[in-house]
């Protein structure tokens, strides 16, 4: 069975996004963009909501993005991606399928079958949603430290509540924390 993985950085207090989708406050140091270096090299499969993937599509395969982080730009360009959209009918990123009905029964199919384990990126919607239809193994959380006036919470509209079990963590000189879940007790 193939495991589902949520990667994301948040603020202290909670949010993935500020205001009009902004990101700009994640600084992301040498030793972070290392760890997603690492990160990508297992090869899994690559989830994204709509939003999240329209602002990656439009910076990973930049000419900027292999300067800036060359590896990072590589392992995203490569991936397999999958984003979730009624919208989106022909993405222009390459190895980009899409779906855009059933999202939480398809992949709670594509997980029974064999094949690449699978990492959402952002996209705090499909995190809920997935969450709360039992499908993620691991929560992989990047706190920075940051603190925004108002922006959109990761798990944000969910109906119910988690429990999650920490299994490990890393502090970076940056002072971002990462903080890996696993849900349940």
């Amino acid at each position: 069975m193939r495991k589902l993985t949520v990667f994301n950085f948040i603020t202290l207090n909670g949010f993935y996004k500020g205001p009009d989708n902004d990101i700009s406050w994640h600084r992301h140091g040498t030793e972070e963009a290392e760890y997603s270096e690492k990160s990508l090299r297992s090869d899994n499969m690559l989830l994204f909501g709509r939003i999240t993937y329209e602002m990656m599509a439009s910076w990973w395969p930049t000419p900027m993005a292999a300067e800036a982080y060359p590896e990072v730009a590589k392992g995203m360009n490569n991936a397999e991606k999958i984003v979730f959209s009624s919208i989106i009918e022909d993405p222009k990123w390459n190895n980009t399928k899409v779906i855009s009905e059933n999202i939480v029964e398809q992949i709670r199919e594509l997980k029974k079958q064999p094949g690449k384990d699978m990492t959402i990126l952002g996209s705090g919607c499909i995190v809920s949603q997935f969450a709360e239809a039992g499908l993620i193994d691991e929560y992989q959380i990047m706190i920075d430290p940051v603190v925004l006036c108002s922006g959109t919470p990761i798990f944000n509209d969910m109906k119910q509540g988690m429990v999650l079990t920490l299994t490990n963590s890393k502090i970076f000189k940056s002072g971002t924390a990462l903080l890996i879940y696993k849900p349940g007790k």
